[in-house]
């Protein structure tokens, strides 16, 4: 050993100590990751056992037009409820980006299911951008042991506003929403309303006296939401069912807060290109067992027919493309929602604006390849037992309600501008 090395001072005790603890809780962190992955990945199997089961049925379903208890049921008997809950609650400790996943693996087997399955995920994510800590957390405890179901009634256009007005100590909620889905269903309803003018969100569980869904969902697409109107009448509400401190009007609303809006539109972006996902693979499925090729293709099998090879490809390549964005678009929300409430008003800007650039993208995907399916399978496939035109009709009938050319509007605004949206529940 060299005189040098004799010389070196040996580490102290405080040296050590703060070494190892270093080394432990960067094993911890790296164990914690590896067990999200692996409830993340197990969370994903059950979405595809529930997507495939949905999908076996889902044109029978769609044609019957009934109120879909039993999928809310197979959704909460395969634990994908309380997905986002901490596991001491009962939950799986995933982040919201991961329970997007969730929706889109749903949505291949039935867009309707997982819209509903969307919104419950964003729905509960409310009260941690609004509540109190301990609503917060008394919410997710909920969550977490009873498997709750939430219904929304949060469409702020159609029917009139719903208004609260206090009566002493509590509140009356008066008003009707002409769309509310998943309101008839719930365990429990997350509502916004007005008080003095100005938004406040309400959380109260189902079956409250004044409250009535009017089951009048009759439209062309998403027919298994249960989104008809709705009508509280008088409703008592009490002040812990408030999301927030007082005083609950007279304050701006947090960058944070106002993150409320794209958790919405996050799930719009994943049912629609999920829709796209499964509706392609459903239809591959049927070209490679029944379909024939054009008679001058000069080929004996579809699946060699050059002209369907081109369009799988066409199909195949822009999904792809729009689903990739659809990932970012979780991470630069996720990213900004692990900021907190520091977050700032640049910042909420451009995760915003990566989800609305997906959500344009994936609406015109989504919709092109919901038509352009039938160029693939031929027409044997717009037989109306098939109930192929099943995904356009969804899909139409969702991305009507919120035009896309408006967010495309808000991309390029903040692009050219630097104008951020401002904050609307639909921005």
């Amino acid at each position: 050993m060299s005189l040098d090395a004799d010389r070196r001072p040996s580490p102290t005790a405080a040296t050590t100590a703060t070494a190892a603890t270093a080394t432990a809780t960067t094993t911890t962190a790296a164990t914690t990751a590896d067990d999200n992955a692996a409830r993340f990945t197990a969370a994903l199997a059950r979405a595809d056992l529930v997507a495939a089961e949905l999908r076996a049925t889902a044109a029978e379903r769609d044609r019957a037009n009934r109120t879909p208890r039993a999928e809310v049921e197979l959704l909460r008997r395969h634990d994908l409820l309380a997905v986002q809950e901490p596991v001491a609650y009962g939950g799986d400790g995933l982040d919201y980006a991961q329970a997007s996943q969730l929706t889109r693996r749903i949505a291949r087997g039935d867009t309707s299911i997982a819209h509903l399955l969307g919104y419950h995920y964003a729905q509960t994510r409310i009260a941690p951008l609004f509540g109190t800590p301990e609503q917060a957390d008394a919410q997710s405890r909920r969550n977490g042991a009873e498997k709750l179901f939430w219904g929304g009634v949060q469409n702020p256009r159609g029917g009139s506003d719903l208004v609260l007005t206090r009566d002493g100590d509590a509140f009356r909620l008066t008003g009707r929403r002409s769309f509310a889905s998943g309101a008839s269903l719930g365990d429990q309803l997350s509502v916004t309303a007005a008080l003095d003018g100005e938004l406040v969100f309400v959380s109260l569980p189902a079956g409250r006296e004044g409250f009535q869904a009017l089951q009048d969902w009759d439209n062309i697409g998403q027919r298994l939401t249960d989104s008809g109107g709705v009508v509280f009448d008088n409703a008592r509400i009490e002040r812990a069912e408030l999301l927030g401190d007082d005083p609950l009007t007279g304050r701006t609303l947090s960058p944070y807060q106002t993150l409320v809006t794209p958790h919405w539109q996050l799930a719009f972006v994943n049912f629609y290109i999920g829709t796209a996902e499964g509706a392609l693979e459903e239809a591959l499925d049927w070209t490679r067992l029944h379909a024939a090729p054009w008679e001058t293709a000069g080929v004996e099998r579809a699946t060699d027919d050059a002209y369907i090879l081109q369009t799988v490809g066409e199909l195949r390549s822009e999904i792809r493309a729009a689903a990739l964005l659809a990932d970012r678009a979780g991470a630069a929300l996720q990213d900004a929602l692990n900021v907190g409430p520091e977050l700032t008003a640049d910042e909420r800007a451009e995760a915003a604006i990566a989800v609305y650039e997906a959500k344009y993208l994936t609406t015109k995907v989504s919709l092109a390849a919901a038509s352009r399916l039938f160029e693939i399978q031929g027409s044997r496939a717009t037989t109306s037992a098939y109930g192929f035109d099943r995904h356009w009709r969804n899909l139409r009938t969702h991305t009507v309600h919120d035009p896309v050319a408006y967010k495309a509007r808000e991309v390029g605004d903040w692009t050219l501008n630097r104008r951020a949206p401002e904050f609307s529940l639909y921005r």
